[in-house]
C-alpha cells in the first residue's frame, strides 16, 4: 500500500509540473516527481519505467543548470499610454493581466511613468504608475510579467532601472491576491495601513 502510495505521490507532482508556468518551477517539481516515481518502478521491478523517469530527472537537471548559467539580459523601453505597442501588449495579455490584478482596467488608465522591459527581442513585462504624494515616490498601477518570465529577474532589473533614475519608493495598494506571493519575494513589506511598500 505504501509503495502505491508512493506511485500516485511522484505521478501527481509531474503532472502538477505541467501546470506550472514558471519554466524553474516546472522543472523542479517534475525532478522531484520523476525522482519519486523512479524509485516506484524499481520497487516494482518495472525497469522501462525507472529508467524513462531517470532519464527525465537528468533531463531536468541539465536544463535547470543551464538556466541559471545563463542569465537573462534585459533591455528597458520607456513609453507611454499613447504608445501602440504598450495598447497591443495590454490587449494581447489582457486575460491574463486580469487574473493576476482584478481591478485592472485598461480604459482610462493615464500612468506618467510607463516602462516595457525586453529580453532580447522579447517583451517580459509592463511597469505603469504614476506620481506619489512623496517626491521619488511611484504609485503603481500595473506591474506585470509575462508568464515566461515570471520569476522575479525582469522585476529585480526594472526596480534597479528605477532606482538609478531617482526614484524611491514603490507603493503598490492594488487587490492582487496571487500577486502578493511576488511581492514578498522581491523585498515588499505590508504597512500599516495594508499597502505594500518597496524602498528601492
Amino acid at each position: 500500500m505504501i509503495v502505491e502510495l508512493i506511485g500516485y505521490l511522484g505521478s501527481a507532482l509531474v503532472v502538477f509540473s505541467m501546470l506550472m508556468t514558471s519554466v524553474v518551477k516546472l522543472r523542479v517539481v517534475n525532478t522531484i516527481g520523476s525522482g519519486i516515481f523512479t524509485g516506484y518502478a524499481l520497487a516494482i521491478g518495472s525497469y522501462p519505467t525507472a529508467l524513462m523517469n531517470l532519464c527525465l530527472v537528468t533531463i531536468n537537471i541539465v536544463q535547470l543548470v543551464r538556466l541559471f548559467r545563463n542569465q537573462k539580459q534585459y533591455d528597458l523601453i520607456r513609453a507611454d499610454m499613447d504608445n501602440s505597442f504598450v495598447s497591443y501588449f495590454i490587449e494581447k495579455n489582457l486575460d491574463d493581466i486580469r487574473e493576476w490584478f482584478p481591478d485592472f482596467s485598461e480604459q482610462g488608465i493615464r500612468g506618467e511613468i510607463v516602462f516595457l522591459a525586453c529580453c532580447g527581442s522579447n517583451p517580459a513585462s509592463l511597469f505603469i504608475g504614476k506620481q506619489g504624494v512623496s517626491p521619488g515616490e511611484v504609485d503603481i498601477l500595473l506591474d506585470y510579467a509575462t508568464p515566461v518570465y515570471r520569476d522575479t529577474s525582469a522585476g529585480r532589473f526594472l526596480y534597479e532601472q528605477l532606482k538609478q533614475q531617482g526614484y524611491q519608493t514603490l507603493m503598490f495598494r492594488m487587490n492582487a491576491p496571487k500577486h502578493v506571493q511576488y511581492l514578498e519575494r522581491v523585498g515588499y513589506r505590508k504597512n500599516d495601513k495594508g499597502e505594500y511598500v518597496l524602498k528601492l
